[in-house]
């Protein structure tokens, strides 16, 4: 593939083809993990770490895989992965493995990994399939993390640091990190509601909406911008054959 293709493979899962506010794939786990910005970001990380891992050996192997057992085999490297992500969760950061709980697990049959697995990795080259895991990663964590970032801002008032990730916490002499913004000791606008899975709901509803609006807005501008140059073009080429007309 030309270097054209291998960007397209990167950066079209980050915001136009995003796996989540656009695909709508990996609901589940994105509204219930996504209380807090830690453990949202917690659980993109390793999500990532699954997919590309997943993507660049199901590209390596594709062409000795037989055809009538290509989806089991794809879920037995997904597996393999997600148990290997599992127990290295569980050694050096148990408190996030905690949080996260079964949806870990579930990532063996996320609607993602394995539709990449399905519809890129077993047609495409290793390094695109390393891309487009990459790109899907991210795009999948950015999406999460601001789902968590306004869900705990307007649920708790705050942002803490230090109960996902715990190291964060022992470099603090051992407190949690908080930053107060919608809650303080003379002022309280914070709103449960958006602690609950309504309020994921809502959040991705609308973080949804906006970007369905950015992008028609786009494409309506480049319809209307093309209607003006080919007007344009027409007036510029009657005028010309005007100017012919006259001059004989």
């Amino acid at each position: 593939m030309s270097k054209s293709n291998h960007k397209e493979s990167f950066l079209a899962p980050i915001w136009r083809s995003n796996p989540l506010i656009v695909s709508m794939l990996g609901l589940c786990p994105a509204l219930a993990v996504t209380k807090t910005l830690e453990a949202a970001f917690g659980m993109g990380i390793l999500f990532t770490i699954v997919l590309v891992c997943s993507n660049v050996l199901i590209s390596a192997i594709r062409k000795i895989i037989p055809e009538e057992v290509k989806t089991p085999a794809y879920i037995v490297v997904i597996a393999t992965f997600v148990t290997l992500v599992k127990m290295f969760a569980e050694a050096f950061l148990p408190e996030l493995y905690s949080t996260l709980g079964v949806f870990v697990s579930l990532l063996v049959v996320n609607c993602i990994v394995l539709g990449r697995a399905e519809a890129f990795a077993s047609k495409n080259g290793v390094l695109d399939s390393l891309l487009d895991g990459i790109g899907n990663g991210i795009g999948y964590t950015l999406a999460i993390c601001m789902i968590g970032l306004i869900r705990e801002v307007l649920g708790s008032g705050m942002l803490t640091f230090g109960a996902t990730f715990t190291f964060l916490a022992d470099a603090n002499n051992g407190e949690k990190i908080r930053l107060f913004l919608l809650k303080g000791p003379r002022y309280d606008f914070s709103m449960s509601f958006f602690s609950s899975p309504a309020g994921g709901f809502l959040v991705l509803g609308i973080m949804t909406a906006i970007i369905a609006a950015v992008t028609n807005y786009k494409e309506n501008k480049k319809k209307v911008d093309a209607r003006i140059a080919a007007k344009k073009e027409k007036e510029t080429a009657a005028a010309a054959s005007a100017s012919k007309e006259v001059a004989q």
